[in-house]
This record gives C-alpha cells, structure tokens and sequence, in this order.
C-alpha cells in the first residue's frame, strides 16, 4: 500500500511541472506501486528491485504517426520502496521523487536515457546559476 505522503509528494511532482510541459502530456497514466515486479524488471533489462524507481511504458509522442490511434494510454509508474531505500530524510525524498517523475516524463516526450541525463544536467546546472 503506498503511503499519504509519498502520494502527496508525486502528485506535487506534477502539478509543479511547468504549464507548457502539462499542456502537451496527453494519453498518458501515472501509477504508483510499492515495488516493481519480475515483469516490469525484465522489461527494463534489470536484476534488482532496488534500481527500478519509475518505469515508462508506451510509445513515446515522437513516435505517434499514422495507423497508431485508439492505443491503450501510455503508463508511467513510480516505485515507493526503491525510492525511499535511496533517501534519508524528507527533503532528499521529496527531490528524487521530482527527478524520477520529471525521468519518466521525458520519455512519454520520447527522449533516449542518454538524452534524459543531459537534460537532467542541464536542468541541475540551470537550478545552481
């Protein structure tokens, strides 16, 4: 069962995003679960639970073209547990659980994981300036 506060916390994630990303994010699911499970791990091409914190299923907008309509939503999950073990206090959770919704996001904009780490560092160094 997912806690209050971590729920409240991925909820503020998204209505923290910024109105222009909102606007444009559409057929699209956002899930909370306590852990991933053995499927959604050999989907993602990993061992371990406790490095699974989001997971995106779907295909991607930039992939959207003809003879792709009336698809089942795109799924993004968050994981509790794995995110919690990786914290030590509430504003560390309340950082890595804006960074795992913001990951998961930009592939539903379908940007590669190496895409999401440049962006990720370029918004880490946008934030420091």
């Amino acid at each position: 069962m997912i806690s209050e506060d971590f729920e409240k916390l991925v909820q503020q994630s998204l209505t923290n995003l910024p109105q222009k990303i909102k606007e444009k994010m559409d057929n699209i699911v956002l899930c909370l679960e306590e852990s991933p499970s053995q499927e959604q791990l050999k989907r993602a091409k990993i061992k371990s639970g406790n490095n699974l914190l989001g997971l995106y299923e779907g295909i991607p907008k930039n992939a959207w073209g003809r003879g792709l309509g009336n698809n089942l939503p795109d799924k993004i999950t968050i994981f509790e547990k794995p995110i919690r073990e990786m914290t030590t206090n509430p504003k560390e959770l309340e950082v890595l659980i804006r960074e795992v919704v913001w990951h998961e996001i930009a592939h539903h904009f379908g940007f590669d994981e190496k895409e999401v780490f440049l962006l990720e560092k370029k918004r880490k160094r946008d934030r420091k300036e």
